[in-house]
């Protein structure tokens, strides 16, 4: 074992003392009422606690900075950099305190204290908006109390470290936030711990050397609590590597917070970027990194009318770049349903990483199964576990999250996996490792305690299989989709019944539509187009009354078990009538039925392979599909699972849509449980009604 992965587990406690800060934010709010609405509040809470943060940091060195810029305005910015401290500074003598003394200048003052900031400060303002919210709070005269309240908060490093800070705005933002957004900006801290460590155990120990620089990215980052949690462990591994963080956030305020928590930690906010990972040109092109930690949003559509403008043209013209490339430029290597853009985050991810890089990437249930075989998700799936990439999958618990009560998962990303872990995908049933809060947070009400995180650590490094953890092939999730169809054996039918159900054939529906005829008739006036729909359906309802009456005079106590024989009959009784072969066809399928003492159809014709075989026609109507594992012999699946039930079945394989990939994490840990049997569900019944019996007894006697 490396001397690093002996240090593993990493925890920092949970059991942080905020309360009493968060609190005396929650009673500023109260001095909002009737200027603001309940849900507006975060546009005053958010930005000045973020203010508060930032100014604490520069109050050691505040006056110096503030005498040299007064004795030169044109002081270089990294010179101003250096003698704060941090890579911000306020070039105003204002203070939040001092502030105070001049109530009538309040609002002037507090402007000119904003634009003493430095430019990456003054972005994180602009980003917050909070400018448009000082002339409110001027104008209902609680701008003054709003500073001073903030200003008697002690949030300097040395009170509140940069996790304690975590857990606030982990805090104050799901309390200022409206139900459906809150827990949207952030993972609970202790999910990151698990994640974080996950990273860390089964990390290339060359990543650790002394001096070597570690580079982690989180391409949905929030307000960087991933990033700062990532850092704070490796930091205490004590290796001598160096961390640079990386991260990418779409939100304004979001962002906004996240630059300001990189600003108070010294690093480098110019890599905190605001950017949207799926729309817009990589912000560090040529930048690969050590780590990649994610929780990308669930559901989030990236392309339709929901989606962001650009995002789709943007997802499509880089899928149509890894194509053109076979995969050397560009990310996606397919694209999945429009509605959710989860896997398209996991294949950013990836394509970040360094060869021997891991990422640890939080999803829903929906990518591991979600999309047919040819399906966007089917392949990106198919495309991990053919390159393997997918070191485990972690199942954890509902009501987890601020947001929302349903499990989530933890996809682990390898890019040089150790020889055991070779062509293998670990899953690791978490489900039951939980704690439950003491007190509700939104829809969080359970936690990972310490030892839950030890316990699934030790699962996941011991690599063996037990009533938690199962052990694949990756080739277990890799499948081949058959078409299977049974022989054309048809027996037709001329009569009432079944020219009834001709009308529902497509072509003969579609000639003459009654709703849309009424509609169009009592339409005054009608445009052009609407007046030759009209006519259309006028001239559309002859002909559908001739081809029923054509078909009509055919009715007899006839069958016809060829059914080539019969599409002859119908031909010929449609013959003065313009209908074409396809809807022929389409008309005898709909007035026959399948019928196993009919006649198989024949023929010498090779134009239709995947409906011909041997000189057997196939019925399309019996079309079906079968899903065979790659680790099966198809041969062997068919006669088992198959020709028991459809002795005459043939089935076909399309080479270039036929494969795909499905990861049914649940089914491998289901178990069944018998339902009670009936005697003993009588049994509780009639216990049930005697004691109700007995409750009403005492009623009365009372």
């Amino acid at each position: 074992m490396s001397n690093f992965k002996e240090k593993l587990p990493i925890f920092q406690s949970n059991d942080v003392q905020i309360s009493n800060v968060v609190n005396a934010v929650w009673s500023i709010a109260n001095t909002l009422r009737g200027a603001y609405r309940a849900d507006k509040y975060r546009d005053v809470i958010i930005p000045m606690f973020v203010l508060t943060r930032l100014e604490a940091a520069l109050l050691p060195t505040k006056d110096e900075v503030v005498a040299l810029y007064q004795s030169n305005p044109n002081t270089p910015e990294k010179v101003l950099e250096n003698k704060s401290g941090y890579k911000y500074y306020n070039t105003s003598p204002f203070t939040l305190e001092n502030l105070q003394n001049d109530p009538n200048a309040i609002e002037e003052n507090f402007i000119a204290y904003l634009d003493g900031y430095s430019c990456r400060v003054k972005d994180i303002i602009e980003n917050l908006k909070f400018k448009e919210q000082v002339h409110t709070l001027a104008k209902s005269g609680r701008l003054f109390t709003v500073i001073k309240k903030f200003s008697q908060i002690d949030l300097s490093p040395s009170s509140v470290d940069s996790m304690v800070m975590g857990y606030m705005f982990e805090d104050i933002i799901r309390r200022f936030s409206e139900n459906e957004e809150a827990g949207s900006h952030y993972t609970p801290r202790e999910v990151i711990a698990l994640m974080v460590n996950l990273l860390l155990i089964e990390a290339d120990e060359e990543l650790f050397v002394d001096k070597k620089e570690l580079k982690i990215l989180d391409m949905a980052a929030g307000t960087g609590g991933m990033l700062a949690t990532a850092k704070s462990y490796i930091r205490k591994l004590d290796t001598g590597a160096t961390v640079r963080l990386f991260g990418q956030e779409v939100l304004d305020e979001t962002f906004g917070i996240g630059r300001a928590d990189m600003l108070i930690r010294q690093e480098d906010s110019d890599y905190f970027v605001k950017a949207d990972t799926l729309k817009d040109s990589d912000p560090f092109p040529d930048t690969k990194m050590s780590f990649v930690i994610a929780n990308p949003p669930f559901g989030q559509p990236w392309g339709g009318k929901d989606a962001d403008d650009g995002v789709e043209d943007a997802v499509k013209r880089d899928h149509k770049l890894f194509e053109s490339t076979e995969g050397q430029q560009g990310r996606f290597v397919a694209t999945p349903g429009t509605s959710d853009a989860q896997l398209l985050f996991h294949l950013h991810g990836l394509a970040k990483l360094e060869e021997n890089g891991r990422a640890a990437i939080i999803s829903n249930g929906s990518p591991l199964f979600s999309g047919g075989t040819s399906s966007g998700e089917s392949q990106i799936r198919r495309y991990i576990l053919e390159n393997d990439l997918l070191e485990a999958i972690i199942a954890l618990p509902g009501q987890f999250f601020y947001n929302t009560g349903i499990g989530i998962y933890i996809w682990i990303y390898n890019k040089n996996k150790s020889p055991e872990r070779q062509n293998k995908v670990q899953f690791i049933d978490a489900t039951e490792e939980f704690v439950p809060l003491r007190k509700s947070l939104g829809q969080k009400r359970r936690e990972l305690s310490q030892d839950n995180i030890r316990q699934i650590l030790q699962w996941y490094d011991d690599f063996t299989e037990n009533g938690h953890v199962k052990i694949f092939d990756k080739n277990e999730f890799l499948y081949r989709e058959y078409t299977v169809m049974q022989p054309l054996q048809r027996r037709g039918y001329i009569t009432k019944e079944t020219i009834e159900k001709a009308k529902s054939v497509p072509f003969l529906a579609k000639l003459f539509d009654e709703y849309q005829y009424q509609e169009l008739l009592e339409m005054e006036p009608r445009s052009a187009k609407d007046e030759k729909k009209l006519q259309d359906f006028v001239a559309g309802k002859i002909k559908q009354e001739a081809i029923l009456d054509a078909l009509r005079k055919g009715i007899s106590k006839e069958t016809y078990p060829n059914f080539e024989i019969f599409v002859q009959v119908i031909k010929d009784l449609l013959e003065d009538i313009k209908v074409t072969p396809a809807n022929i066809n389409a008309l005898a399928l709909a007035m026959s039925e399948m019928d196993k003492t009919a006649e198989v159809i024949r023929t010498n014709k090779k134009d239709k392979p995947n409906e011909i075989a041997d000189g057997i026609v196939y019925d399309k109507t019996t079309k079906d599909s079968e899903i065979v594992k790659l680790t099966e012999d198809v041969e062997d699946y068919f006669a088992r699972e198959v020709y028991p039930h459809v002795p005459d079945a043939h089935y076909w394989f399309d080479e270039e849509k036929g494969y795909g990939a499905e990861i049914p994490f649940t089914r491998y840990f289901y178990q069944y449980q018998a339902p009670e049997s009936a005697d003993k569900l009588l049994a509780e019944f009639y216990d049930l009604e005697a004691e109700l019996q007995t409750l009403l007894e005492e009623l009365k006697h009372d």
